[in-house]
């Protein structure tokens, strides 16, 4: 059996836009701790915190909205949810994902 994106769209948009801010602290801080790029990469793409956090901010609001959506569709035409359970698991570590990024941003980078 195939997956079909339409069926997997909001875990999809969760983690691509939770990926894309976390491009900006979480992935530098890591890369940096094992010693694979310098300190200098961080500061690079912390540049772009403002753009990036943003995004996967309005990403993840709007890959619940999708999931919530698709949910009540389904509900109304009285058929199971296809893959609710892999959706859900993408949404939970898109959120926790962006909770890290949030952390990271306004906690140790601040400093």
């Amino acid at each position: 059996m195939l997956i079909s994106f339409s069926d997997i769209r909001p875990g999809i948009v969760g983690i691509v836009t939770s990926l894309a801010a976390s491009v900006c602290c979480v992935i530098p801080m890591l890369l940096a701790i094992m010693g694979l790029v310098t300190g200098s990469f961080m500061l690079f793409t912390m540049q772009f915190r403002m753009i990036l956090y943003p995004i996967g901010g309005l990403g993840l609001i709007a890959a619940y909205w999708m999931f919530f959506r698709l949910r009540k569709d389904c509900a109304a035409k009285d058929c199971p949810m296809k893959y609710k359970r892999l959706n859900i698991a993408a949404l939970v570590s898109s959120t926790l994902l962006m909770a890290i990024v949030t952390y990271v941003d306004f906690f140790l980078v601040s400093m």
